[in-house]
């Protein structure tokens, strides 16, 4: 799968998450901090990450900055995207089920390298639920 990148700093998991990803088998697109040449500032670059996603250029991302939440709301401004910021592997596999998440977004202060681990396992094991109230839910967001 191809998944883009986004990080305001090299701090934290930010080089772990991508060394995770390619590990897994993914090719990843970077941006911000990760790319040599890109503005870093959050906004920018998870800006990047989710148009990537938005366009087809990526069929996911993962959006970082130091608590999450700017990667995250910059992301969701991006139509066709819907980030999720998750802490642990609950809220990932929920955000995947009935959020129908496509981009996850990660706090680099508190996001510890065996909790990226537990999160990105829960993340792509996820998918999206068939429940008809959940797949409303997620198309109504779309109409917002």
């Amino acid at each position: 799968m191809r998944i883009a990148v986004a990080a305001d700093s090299t701090d934290g998991v930010a080089a772990m998450l991508v060394d995770e990803l390619g590990r897994r088998g993914h090719e990843v697109l970077v941006h911000g901090a990760l790319a040599a040449g890109d503005r870093a500032d959050w906004a920018w670059s998870a800006e990047a990450a989710a148009r990537d996603v938005a366009a087809g250029r990526a069929e996911q991302a993962v959006v970082c900055c130091w608590t999450g939440t700017g990667a995250s709301i910059a992301a969701n401004k991006v139509a066709g995207v819907r980030a999720a910021l998750c802490g642990d592997a609950y809220t990932a596999t929920g955000a995947r089920r009935w959020n129908d998440a496509n981009v996850l977004a990660l706090s680099l202060r508190t996001v510890s390298e065996p909790t990226l681990v537990e999160i990105l396992d829960a993340w792509f094991a996820g998918a999206p639920s068939s429940d008809p109230e959940d797949a409303a839910n997620v198309a109504h967001t779309a109409d917002i």
